[in-house]
């Protein structure tokens, strides 16, 4: 594959290559930045769209601030190709989100120009929050600086943050990157007018300056304009923005693409600000690459792809994902019962409850990245009568725990929460493993929880959530392709707490919990090679756990497994304590539990993250050989 062209960004081995450099050469270097991040996605996919819309935005920064003394922290994260390729990381940059390569996140361990880990949003003003505190009480950094998006910044967390600098009045700097609309102004005269009046302003009539921006902008444009002030204003016709009534002077909006308006920008703000400040710039997502700026999604989330055309490469056919399995089911659910809706938490598409919206649009409700919101507001809706699908993904839903446990499971309505990428994710790495969602919700009363070991499975608990009123019930399922079962034309009610046997022996019982069936099936079939005879389980829940089963498959094989897709602490933990409970250990029995281990695994492929975790098929048999012991004979531990 032919590279670019790219001889000023050849010349950057660091942020302090950029500071020698002069304005136009800054833009030049700009263009072959961005050319660089399309050639580099187009191997290893990730997301291009965000990562184009801050390129500038990126190269001003660095060229301003003086990087890694001053802390650039970016909200999210996804956003951040271009600030790995200026920070040395160049070279690696196409093993970016591969196994052993750059995460497609910041990332503290990964370089000292990554002050702040992230993936997960609305984080950045806090964390800056703290460096500046820091800074302020004598450590070694120099100023923060977050750059935070227009739908990260909906988030409460980061009105939290807002209100606690802007009452602070420390010295801070908050870029708030709104790519909802484009105010771009033509080249030239106008540029190089605005660029004059933000270099010889002081910082206080800055903000002043957006109005007569607006003005002499042509009407659509100065319509545009109009409409981006108005999204930080208080009111339509208010004295002042929202930022400014929380303490920061504001400055904006501006050009986020314009390099002209950029540096002078920076520079003053940088010179002159004695507390916080927003600066307002607006952004195109996927800039500079027609096929993004023309997708649905701006190309957010892309596959390898041909730079030429945009054309993302096919996976293989084969069994349907498990989120448009959840999608489908619970639309049809929806088109049985007028009472079901969805909660999404701006992932409609991630989460498969577009499908839903695509019928229903009055019934599926984005709440924007607002986890904590979106319970208690399905909360609300089930005290109402409805019937709420809460579609999240696991680590996502983490971030609404406190909601959980005080709206939801405290008062035992029947919220059903949809938890999507379950276990380990592959690229997105640790940040996105749905690793602790079992043990965080099944120690909580009244609440039910289920996994399912195949799409089949997973369309039969949508049926069962939906009928389910008596409490909190969860149901959680991987990213990815399916088992390749036949699946339902509709889901059956499964009852409450009782498992599945899917084929019988006597020497050792595999149980599996969730969608490591396949590997447990594969455990199973290399066992009988070696003459042992397997019974496989399939639990179907953590809560309440099917003792009936437990105990007979405890009985009658001389050793149990425990397999599930989760950390210490879950559906293996349960199973441990149900049978201390009731004696188990104290007339002998060979039980073990597989779980994730205990601690974070890089992103690689799927299958290389469980290999890695010790949960292939092979591990799984070693594991029940050894609780047989090598001389062992095959014989009940447990006595009826």
């Amino acid at each position: 594959m032919t590279r670019p062209d790219t001889p000023t960004l050849d010349r950057v081995a660091g942020p302090a290559d950029l500071r020698r450099m002069d304005d136009r050469t800054l833009a030049r270097l700009a263009d072959e930045l961005r050319a660089e991040v399309i050639s580099a996605v187009s191997e290893t996919g990730g997301h291009l769209g965000s990562s184009l819309g801050v390129v500038e935005l990126t190269v001003a920064i660095h060229a301003v601030f003086n990087t890694p003394m001053d802390k650039l922290i970016f909200d999210v994260g996804h956003q951040c190709y271009p600030h790995k390729i200026l920070t040395g990381r160049r070279d690696r940059i196409r093993t970016l989100r591969q196994e052993g390569g750059l995460s497609g996140f910041t990332k503290r361990a990964e370089s000292a120009f990554d002050p702040f880990g992230a993936a997960h949003s609305s984080t950045s003003i806090s964390a800056a929050l703290g460096f500046t505190v820091g800074r302020d009480m004598g450590k070694p950094t120099g100023d923060a600086i977050a750059v935070i998006g227009d739908g990260a910044i909906s988030a409460g967390m980061a009105y939290e943050a807002l209100n606690n600098a802007g009452a602070e009045g420390r010295r801070l700097f908050v870029i708030l990157n709104d790519n909802e609309m484009s105010i771009a102004p033509p080249t030239g005269a106008m540029s190089a007018y605005l660029s004059r009046l933000y270099a010889n302003e002081p910082l206080a009539k800055m903000r002043s300056l957006a109005e007569g921006f607006e003005s002499a902008l042509p009407p659509p444009m100065r319509d545009g304009a109009k409409r981006a002030r108005q999204l930080v204003s208080g009111a339509l016709h208010a004295s002042g923005t929202l930022f400014e009534e929380l303490g920061f002077d504001y400055v904006g909006p501006i050009d986020g693409h314009d390099m002209t308006q950029l540096l002078p920008v920076l520079r003053a703000a940088r010179a002159r600000a004695t507390g916080p400040v927003l600066i307002h710039c607006c952004t195109v997502k996927g800039k500079g690459f027609a096929p993004a700026e023309h997708a649905a999604d701006r190309g957010h989330g892309v596959a390898k792809f041909d730079p030429a055309t945009g054309t993302q490469k096919k996976g293989a056919g084969g069994p349907p994902d498990y989120t448009k399995v959840f999608g489908r089911a619970l639309a049809d659910e929806a088109a049985r019962d007028p009472d079901i809706v969805a909660v999404t938490a701006a992932m409609p598409s991630g989460t498969g409850v577009s499908i839903m919206a695509d019928r229903f649009p009055g019934r599926v409700f984005d709440v924007g990245i607002a986890e904590q919101h979106g319970v208690t507001f399905a909360a609300g809706m089930a005290a109402s009568g409805l019937k709420p699908f809460c579609a999240i993904y696991s680590t996502f839903l983490q971030r609404g725990y406190d909601q959980v446990v005080h709206d939801v499971a405290l008062q035992g309505l029947p919220v059903r929460f949809a938890i999507d990428r379950a276990g380990l994710v592959g690229a997105d790495g640790a940040t996105h493993a749905g690793a602790f969602d079992v043990a965080y919700l099944s120690n909580l009363p009244g609440f039910t929880v289920m996994a399912a070991g195949d799409e089949a499975e997973l369309v039969h608990m949508v049926a069962t959530a939906a009928a389910h009123d008596a409490g909190p019930i969860a149901f959680r399922y991987p990213r990815g392709t399916g088992a390749g079962v036949a699946r339902p034309e509709r889901g059956q009610v499964l009852p409450i707490g009782r498992g599945r046997v899917l084929r019988e022996g006597s020497d050792v019982a595999l149980l599996s919990f969730g969608a490591h069936l396949p590997q447990v099936q594969a455990a199973a079939d290399l066992l009988e090679r070696d003459g042992l005879t397997v019974t496989v389980a399939d639990a179907r829940f953590a809560k309440p756990l099917d003792m009936d089963l437990i105990r007979q498959l405890a009985r009658h094989h001389g050793a149990l497994v425990t397999v599930e897709q989760g950390a210490q602490g879950g559906f293996g933990a349960m199973v441990l304590h149900a049978l201390a409970a009731e004696g188990a250990f104290d007339r002998g029995l060979a039980i073990r539990t597989m779980t994730l281990p205990d601690r974070f695994i890089d992103q690689a492929s799927p299958e290389a993250m469980y290999a890695a975790a010790g949960l292939t098929a092979q591990d799984i048999a070693a594991r029940a050989l050894a609780a047989l012991g090598r001389d062992a004979r095959v014989v009940p531990l447990i006595r009826a």
